[in-house]
């Protein structure tokens, strides 16, 4: 008699305790701005799946889909409100509810030279303002932007009176040069470019190519900017975890894990993009020298202005302290 009581104890405190770890586990639902079967997401994946093994048993990362879930633009928002738990989002898509959030890309430097200026915290700061945790970034510093056009280009002139397909970030740098430009999610653009609605756009060089077939003929390098993406939180989901769960995950991110993606990640999605495009035929028109040069630095510069505006000259000049030499 006693045996059986004592094994349908332990046999009790077994389940209890195993309902106590299934209950303390923390599920949250992840979307990102982009889908999740182009190359670009090769990065994302590897940020879900290096904070499940590292936390398994704390917490699971449900990545549930990307634009087909909600609109990339709305993704903040749905963070803000608890529709999900966390956004996987590009800085410029959510400008008008974090506005600080575009200098993110406004950049030349890699994660490691910005990890150390306290950029990071102070986005955390200002993200906190308006009712998001900004949990961290996925960097990807080595992917830049290009200018891609249906037609020849055979200077930048080329560019005036162009329609060409923006994300807000580079706005004012093809506006600058005589462009009319429109926002519109990566998704749309190919069936923009094959309409003619459009006559360009800014993107990166990656995955791409083989579906957009002759939309494209012509581009412009080098890159402009840097790429990172931010992993944003809603911040009663993030308040639920204990605080040395929250510690060790922010920590995790932005001093091991973002080191790693930065590494490791997009190597081989870079090698790709280049072949691809170089499979297409693409043609470069390449600038060199001062033109390069003068190229870049109005790229920043336009862009710094408008953070200006939009942010005031203390906190633009602030972060841009950060983020340009």
């Amino acid at each position: 008699m006693k045996n059986r009581i004592l094994t349908a104890l332990a046999a009790g405190l077994a389940t209890a305790t195993l309902a106590v770890s299934a209950q303390a586990q923390q599920q949250l639902r992840v979307v990102s701005f982009i889908p999740q079967a182009i190359p670009l997401a090769t990065g994302f994946q590897a940020f879900i799946d290096g904070i499940n093994d590292e936390f398994a048993g704390e917490v699971q990362l449900n990545w549930i889909g990307g634009p087909e879930v909600i609109n990339p633009f709305d993704l903040a928002d749905a963070v803000r409100n608890g529709a999900i738990d966390v956004a996987l989002i590009s800085p410029s898509y959510y400008s008008g509810t974090v506005p600080a959030s575009t200098t993110n890309n406004l950049s030349m430097k890699t994660y490691e030279e910005i990890r150390g200026t306290g950029y990071y915290e102070r986005l955390d700061e200002l993200h906190a303002d308006r009712g998001l945790k900004f949990w961290g970034e996925i960097p990807a510093s080595e992917i830049g932007f290009n200018i891609w056009l249906g037609d020849e280009i055979t200077s930048l002139d080329d560019i005036r009176g162009k329609r060409i397909r923006v994300f807000p970030t580079a706005q004012p740098f093809l506006e600058a040069m005589g462009a009319n430009t429109t926002i519109m999610p990566i998704g749309e653009i190919f069936t923009a470019m094959e309409r003619g609605v459009i006559d360009g756009f800014v993107q990166g060089n990656q995955g791409w190519a083989p579906q957009y077939g002759d939309v494209v003929s012509h581009y412009v390098s080098p890159q402009f900017y840097r790429a990172g993406f931010n992993v944003l939180v809603n911040q009663d989901a993030w308040n639920r975890m204990s605080e040395d769960l929250r510690e060790r995950l922010q920590t995790y991110l932005r001093d091991d894990l973002a080191y790693q993606l930065e590494a490791e990640s997009w190597d081989q999605y870079l090698a790709l993009g280049e072949q691809e495009i170089e499979e297409a035929g693409y043609v470069e028109l390449r600038l060199e020298g001062d033109d390069a040069e003068d190229y870049l630095n109005q790229s920043l510069e336009t862009a710094w202005d408008l953070m200006r505006e939009d942010l005031g000259e203390d906190l633009a000049n602030e972060l841009m302290d950060m983020l340009v030499d």
